[in-house]
């Protein structure tokens, strides 16, 4: 029987180097097995108005975002991530569904509400948290971008970190520092899939 791949997820703070890691990460896996990067939320129609809500250009409630994400969440594993792994790809997301559980709950949502919205989704086989405190999270988005979006604000990021720091011990998330540069990051990250695959 054909092996099935393997779903890897990076989580972190806007700002934390999620999408850079998990890029790198694909550049080197890619060389020795197939690979998929994606990313939530996707460019799909639900991504779409996510994104709208983030930058203030579409305003509903913090749980019809919440029910955006997981549409969106659904739509993303049918339509990429599910298939990939059975034709034996690495999967490899930038986001997944614990971002929608330290997020949502940082903004006031029960967390058990958002557990149960989530939690017949594929879990990932490993999650790999880059932890950065968020005053540096803020000054590394200063510097490339012109605006900031809804969660992009410190005092909130620190909340949503708390959050990610809770979900990090209920499933066992892969920590590593993501103080340092993009290469030592991307070291550790290594390590880490090394060890599993």
């Amino acid at each position: 029987m054909k092996r099935k791949g393997s779903f890897i997820v990076f989580e972190g703070l806007d700002g934390a180097g999620s999408t850079t890691q998990a890029y790198m990460l694909e550049q080197y896996l890619k060389q020795s097995t197939k690979v998929l990067l994606t990313k939530e939320p996707t460019q799909y129609i639900f991504g779409g108005m996510i994104r709208a809500v983030l930058k203030g250009d579409l305003n509903i409630s913090a749980q019809t975002l919440q029910l955006l994400f997981a549409a969106d969440r659904a739509h993303h594993l049918d339509k990429e991530i599910l298939p990939a792994l059975k034709r034996g790809f690495t999967v490899i997301s930038d986001r997944y569904m614990f971002s929608s559980l330290a997020y949502g709950a940082s903004s006031g949502l029960d967390r058990e509400w958002l557990w149960k919205l989530n939690e017949k989704f594929r879990m990932p086989d490993i999650t790999i948290f880059i932890n950065v405190r968020p005053d540096t999270c803020i000054e590394r988005m200063s510097e490339s971008r012109f605006g900031l979006e809804l969660f992009e604000k410190e005092e909130k990021l620190r909340k949503v970190r708390g959050e990610y720091l809770l979900l990090a011990k209920r499933f066992g998330f892969k920590t590593i520092d993501g103080e340092g540069s993009i290469e030592a990051t991307h070291k550790k990250a290594v390590e880490i899939i090394k060890k599993y695959l």
